[in-house]
């Protein structure tokens, strides 16, 4: 048995974070997996920049509707017993949003949960989107327990937001719709493993880029680390590092024994 440490960062583009800290970032947190969202490069694009990282199987997913959007990765030390792309429907199924690795004694699954964007056009979509998800990882816990990391784009409850009032059922990613689609998932078995172990602590891993939100604090926890209730046993600790910059998002972590 040894505490494996997953990290799951919304880089904002890999190609523009690598010409940062990016490397040194990889190097400080040394993560054994590191599972990537908003990669925002083709496969061939993709290929080309992970190329220069050493010591990590990688995996990628790209969109297929759209050039230079959305896209997922998974870095991992330990060469997975299988990879598998997206969920199997078709409409979410296009913009490289879910990659799975399974390893010995469970599934890891990271995922770029789509915006509702702006107005909350997506909104339906999302909601589609969250029933299918749900649908998804409950069929992969009927095999082994199931580890979920990524940008879940929604702030679960006030203490996740810095201004919860103003942004309730006004603001992409803080609907009731939102809140409901992600605490549907909770309640099917699954533990946010950061309330789990800071259940009052106010920490933030995304901020918008405008109004200087990050140097004033006024940010989201919208990326996650969610582990199934038959892992809690072996849940060691869950980070926020939102000391590391390059993104609007800063990574997030998990320790568990494996």
């Amino acid at each position: 048995m040894s505490i494996i440490h997953l990290v799951s960062w919304n880089v904002n583009g890999i190609r523009a974070i690598m010409k940062k800290d990016f490397f040194i970032d990889l190097k400080v947190l040394n993560p054994d997996v590191l599972c990537l969202q908003e990669i925002k490069a083709q496969p061939e694009d993709a290929q080309k920049a992970f190329s220069v990282i050493e010591g990590y199987h990688i995996y990628t997913n790209s969109s297929k509707a759209r050039k230079g959007y959305s896209g997922t990765a998974i870095l991992s030390k330990e060469k997975p017993l299988n990879i598998m792309f997206d969920m199997g429907v078709e409409e979410h199924d296009q913009e490289g949003r879910v990659i799975c690795a399974e390893f010995a004694s469970y599934f890891l699954v990271t995922v770029y949960t789509p915006n509702s964007g702006e107005g909350l056009k997506r909104l339906d979509y999302r909601t589609r989107w969250d029933v299918a998800f749900k649908a998804y990882i409950l069929s992969l816990e009927q095999t082994k327990p199931v580890v979920i990391c990524g940008d879940l784009n929604v702030a679960n409850k006030e203490i996740d937001i810095a201004r919860p009032k103003p942004n309730y059922n006004v603001s992409s990613g803080y609907t009731q719709k939102e809140i409901d689609g992600l605490e549907s998932l909770l309640s099917a078995g699954y533990l946010d493993t950061f309330r789990k172990y800071y259940p009052e602590e106010i920490k933030y891993s995304w901020w918008n880029y405008r109004f200087q939100s990050r140097t004033r604090n006024v940010g989201w926890r919208i990326d996650y680390f969610l582990a199934s209730t038959a892992l809690e046993g072996q849940l060691d600790d869950a980070l926020i590092y939102n000391e590391i910059m390059g993104s609007d998002h800063c990574p997030v972590g998990l320790k568990i024994t494996i």
